[in-house]
């Protein structure tokens, strides 16, 4: 009996330790997939003013941000949002974008977004007199823009205005001249993102032009060779601002920083699930008491016996406690075992499908295995194994010898 409730125990400790390794791999997974696509457009470090008003020395702030080190490109850009009008012969007709102005010879900052244009060029400069506009594919199939094609297919035109426009527009100040600045659609991106539906990309300057920041820019970014660098480059960058007096200036994000909210949500739930899987690791563990209280109770009159031939209390504890360990250390090894190549051959292989993959980018569950996450695991599992044991030694060490021995 006593052999069974202990391999209950091995086999709780270890489905808890296998369970815990493949639930943080998905999670991690699921995070590394939502942060590569943000990140795609959503720049790495970012340095933006505190207050009202723009950036007038954005070529200082991208001097010092190329000399640090992961760092392996910078570049200022406007950022708005704006009213995006057309005639096309899409369901809408108006729609609020997120206006982003960049200059296409220092477009490293969006290189990925350059990649992922699938239709047109990634054109933003004026010919014959009139703009380029990249829009993303979402929008452009929502409104019906297309980009330049065949002779016979001229591009779509659309027109962005800002607050500011809008609101001379609405009062009249501006008489004829309130006409807004016309864009040709030259290019459609995929980028696979959230951002698809809302970013725009136009030339810094016309970005300029549209919020009225006569030269200045609202925001210096960079990209860098590892994204888990990001915290140390915005610390160096944040100390260089305060020795040239400018920390209460302008604040330094990093790629977590932007989207905070979101990346915090997806931790308290990585968290809450692998809370929820430890019951099972706990339950093995008071099956653990169970099995070993059992031991104490059938081999009372052997611990006697030991006790009268010399035995301390201490070396009787230390018995049940290392047969405690011994537990935890066959099902934590099993399970870490298991959780690894259940973890493999989901990422080989998709052993587990998403349910209505078609409506998601990725067919299956992903998953990405941290150690720092094994090893808290093989912890834990560890310590509740050992604390499931104090009680069971604590009672064998407090049994009296002479009553056990003379114990039929």
């Amino acid at each position: 009996m006593i052999t069974i409730i202990t391999g209950i125990s091995v086999s709780g400790v270890a489905i808890g330790v296998a369970a815990l390794i493949v639930v943080l791999s998905v999670m991690n997974g699921f995070f590394d997939f939502v942060r590569d696509m943000l990140v795609s457009v959503d720049p790495h470090i970012r340095i933006e003013r505190v207050g009202p008003g723009g950036i007038d020395n954005a070529d200082s702030l991208i001097a010092d941000l190329e000399s640090l080190d992961h760092v392996v490109g910078a570049s200022a850009y406007v950022q708005g949002k704006a009213l995006l009008m057309h005639d096309g012969g899409g369901a809408d007709v108006n729609k609020v974008v997120i206006v982003r102005g960049i200059d296409p010879e220092a477009a490293g900052g969006e290189s990925e977004v350059v990649r992922r244009t699938r239709f047109g060029e990634f054109d933003l400069e004026r010919r014959d007199g009139r703009p380029g506009v990249v829009v993303g594919l979402d929008l452009a199939e929502r409104l019906g823009l297309m980009p330049p094609g065949e002779a016979s297919r001229d591009p779509s035109r659309i027109s962005l205005l800002s607050a500011l426009t809008l609101e001379r527009m609405i009062s009249q100040l501006w008489g004829a001249s309130s006409v807004p600045q016309r864009f040709e659609v030259r290019g459609l991106y995929d980028a696979e993102s959230v951002s698809d539906e809302s970013t725009v990309f136009i030339h810094k300057s016309e970005a300029q032009r549209l919020f009225r920041l006569d030269g200045a820019v609202t925001s210096v970014e960079a990209r860098l060779d590892d994204v888990d660098y990001a915290g140390q480059v915005k610390a160096l960058m944040e100390e260089r601002l305060r020795q040239r007096g400018r920390g209460s200036t302008y604040e330094v994000q990093t790629w977590y920083d932007i989207q905070r909210s979101l990346y915090d949500v997806m931790a308290l739930e990585k968290w809450a699930a692998s809370a929820i899987m430890l019951l099972i690791v706990i339950v093995a563990a008071f099956n653990i008491v169970g099995s070993l209280t059992m031991v104490v109770i059938e081999k009372r009159r052997d611990i006697g016996v030991l006790r009268a031939l010399g035995a301390s209390r201490k070396d009787i504890q230390r018995i049940f406690l290392n047969e405690g360990l011994l537990i935890g250390l066959v099902g934590t090894v099993a399970g870490l075992l298991l959780g690894l190549l259940l973890v493999f051959l989901q990422a080989q292989y998709d052993l587990v499908p998403l349910a209505r993959a078609e409506s998601f980018l990725i067919d299956a569950y992903p998953v990405a295995l941290r150690v720092t996450d094994v090893l808290a695991i093989v912890a834990v599992a560890m310590i509740l194994c050992l604390t499931a044991s104090l009680y069971p030694a604590w009672r064998a060490a407090n049994v009296q010898p002479a009553a056990a021995v003379q114990e039929e």
